[in-house]
């Protein structure tokens, strides 16, 4: 039995997958994949396009994809997730059998709504802030799911949260 650990960050988008495993990769010394940037790099455009010209079913379809690539790569101790990529039954699946813990990377919708609202990525499905709440409303149960939680307090960093992850789950 390895003693390897995989982690998978889920979360609403806007929370900080990205930048919580860019951080938590360094910190416990493992390889990170993105799998924003996998797709968008294996379609050669970007995820709001793929959305807006396919539709999100397309999208989803070409996500499971990439994600069973990256899983039988077996490249990556640490993958950040797309916001609605843990709320795909077949995908938690694909990661439970690939051997990949999840953690639910929690933080209240006015934290997330704010990230968007400031990153420059495009989100087809947040363009305005109703759809946005619903959704995030929508996928809470969902997210529940993931074999670690953790809730991002007011005023954290992201290399804060990594460094707790790093301490109660690689050390």
């Amino acid at each position: 039995m390895s003693d390897r650990i995989k982690v998978a960050l889920t979360g609403f988008m806007g929370v900080g997958k990205s930048s919580v495993g860019r951080h938590l990769s360094h910190l416990a010394g493992v390889k990170r994949i993105d799998l924003d940037r996998c797709i968008e790099d294996a379609q050669q455009r970007s995820i709001a396009n793929i959305i807006d010209t396919d539709g999100e079913k397309a999208y989803r379809k070409i996500e499971t994809v990439c994600l069973k690539s990256v899983i039988s790569d077996d490249k990556a101790d640490i993958l950040s997730l797309g916001g609605g990529t843990w709320t795909i039954p077949e995908n938690r699946e694909l990661l439970n059998k690939g051997g990949y813990r999840t953690v639910w990377l929690e933080a209240t919708f006015e934290h997330c709504w704010s990230n968007i609202v400031f990153s420059r990525k495009e989100r087809p499905l947040a363009r305005n802030k109703k759809n946005a709440l619903q959704l995030f409303e929508d996928r809470q149960n969902v997210y529940s799911l993931a074999d670690w939680h953790f809730v991002i307090r007011s005023g954290a960093t992201s290399y804060d949260v990594a460094r707790q992850i790093n301490e109660e789950i690689f050390s």
